[in-house]
């Protein structure tokens, strides 16, 4: 193998294979949530988005305070000592509203669209909330070890030209959300309480004769998408940065990831939001260098699809064309 193939190898590695993964398990957990409510609850939740913001708020803020009192875990961000506190503000935010908002329309045998309605205003509310609270501006909040490899080294290393870069947060979105998934699939297959939620998924009436309580799958269910929400709020925040308003954009690729891979199907989710992520990513990333590498000779443009100004339409176009062509997915979820 040439040198130059070799280069082109680290350089899709770099830009477009690591962040790819990093991306996918940051939505696929963020879709996670969108499909369980989906399933179990059976309408479309639009304040999902903000609601990971939420929690994310509260892990900065429980992290800055850790901070100021001297406590870090040394190379790692503080802020994994501080999800606890995100993930339970987060699991009183979704209860509370469930209580004052979807409870009421539950009774009531509303219609589905009747609660994206509900949810939307949720989404107004807890959007305010945020931005209120910690404000509307960038926030940093990590610290710890910033590589796990450095292009520097890298280079130095191999005697290539280009480097290859991995961040701590890039494996610890990866490695966090295998566990999570796991953990997750864990409980839906083989406790109790899991077989009731799916049981309750696949016929409500059905499950009420059998003894299953309604109001304990419904608040089991909001736990778990409390935890999956700051998860993947907090991993994205780490890797990039932490803005109310990038959370709200958010919510379109982690539908397009839950529709795309099946809704109501976990498995979907996940298989979802790595064909979302690396769709932007594929389609927005300039391949001028990289046909350098593989021709010979670099092209004059920078031979980008799109631009990244326009990385979100893509999980709109991805959506448009799923809905047309497979509207259940690709694991033949429920119907939209």
């Amino acid at each position: 193998m040439s040198t130059d193939t070799i280069n082109a190898l680290v350089l899709f590695a770099n830009f477009i294979l690591v962040p790819g993964i990093t991306y996918g398990s940051q939505l696929a957990l963020g879709a996670l949530g969108i499909t369980l409510v989906y399933a179990v609850l059976r309408f479309s939740n639009f304040a999902h988005g903000d609601t990971m913001a939420f929690g994310c708020m509260f892990t900065i803020l429980a992290t800055w305070w850790l901070q100021s009192m001297g406590v870090s875990l040394g190379p790692l961000p503080t802020a994994l000592l501080a999800l606890p506190v995100g993930i339970a503000m987060t699991a009183a935010l979704v209860l509370i509203f469930d209580k004052l908002v979807y409870k009421h329309y539950r009774e009531q045998k509303s219609a589905p669209v009747v609660f994206v309605i509900a949810s939307v205003g949720v989404m107004f509310v807890t959007n305010g909330l945020v931005r209120f609270i910690i404000g509307p501006n960038d926030q940093q909040f990590s610290d710890g070890m910033r590589f796990l490899v450095r292009a520097r080294d890298f280079k130095k290393a191999t005697g290539l030209d280009e480097g290859l870069t991995i961040k701590l947060t890039q494996g610890l979105s990866v490695v966090i959300a295998i566990v999570a998934m796991l953990m997750l699939f864990y409980f839906l297959q083989r406790t109790r309480t899991g077989k009731a939620m799916r049981a309750y998924s696949d016929n409500e009436d059905l499950a009420l004769l059998s003894g299953i309580d309604p109001k304990r799958v419904v608040m089991i269910t909001w736990l778990i998408v409390a935890a999956l929400t700051t998860l993947a709020g907090v991993l994205y925040g780490l890797d990039k940065s932490f803005k109310p308003f990038t959370y709200f954009q958010l919510l379109l690729p982690m539908f397009a990831a839950a529709i795309v891979g099946g809704v109501g199907k976990p498995l979907g989710a996940i298989l979802g939001g790595f064909i979302v992520a690396f769709s932007e990513i594929l389609l927005t990333y300039a391949y001028k260098k990289l046909i350098g590498y593989v021709a010979g000779e670099r092209p004059e443009g920078l031979v980008q699809l799109l631009s990244t100004d326009y990385k979100f339409a893509v999980s709109f176009m991805i959506l448009v064309v799923v809905l047309l062509w497979r509207p259940t997915g690709i694991l033949r979820g429920k119907t939209i």
